[in-house]
């Protein structure tokens, strides 16, 4: 398996389990937010998505644009319905992506790394806004979360 994979099927393991908990979420806290300036849960959840696919897209295209889509929800199925699209198109992406895009150094926010490395920060940007979206479930009376990653299987 090569490491655009490898890092692919990590990512997944994170995207499921983010899915997952959209799962548990009910419509009548899609606009929960902790304090005044938060994400609100239903937007969190589009960040994420969104977020990926640029940082995906920039290693694709050798430059991170930043898109101002709108991505407006009412409902649960709406936000679960945005965040599968993302889902399916940044992985179609990222399935293209080759070992030597990997190695492509690129210039995000005048911080300039390798195509690796912002692959790797966008895992770890889901994973922490992720964890926001577990403790919105619990501040909201969820008390069954799924686990915070999809193990690898068993040997």
């Amino acid at each position: 398996m090569g490491e655009v994979n490898e890092l692919l099927e990590h990512w997944m393991r994170h995207r499921r389990v983010t899915q997952d908990l959209l799962n548990l979420i009910d419509n009548e806290h899609i606009h929960y937010k902790p304090w005044n300036d938060a994400f609100s849960l239903g937007a969190l959840a589009i960040h994420i998505a969104v977020s990926s696919d640029m940082f995906v897209q920039g290693v694709k295209n050798g430059e991170f644009t930043f898109t101002s889509s709108s991505n407006e929800f009412e409902t649960i199925d709406d936000i679960r319905n945005i965040v599968s699209e993302y889902t399916e198109k940044t992985k179609s992406t990222f399935k293209t992506l080759s070992d030597s895009d990997l190695g492509k150094q690129l210039d995000f926010n005048q911080f300039i790394a390798s195509g690796k490395v912002w692959l790797t920060s966008m895992i770890d940007h889901e994973i922490h806004h992720k964890g926001q979206l577990f403790t919105y479930a619990r501040l909201i009376g969820i008390e069954k979360l799924p686990f915070f990653t999809i193990q690898p299987p068993k040997q």
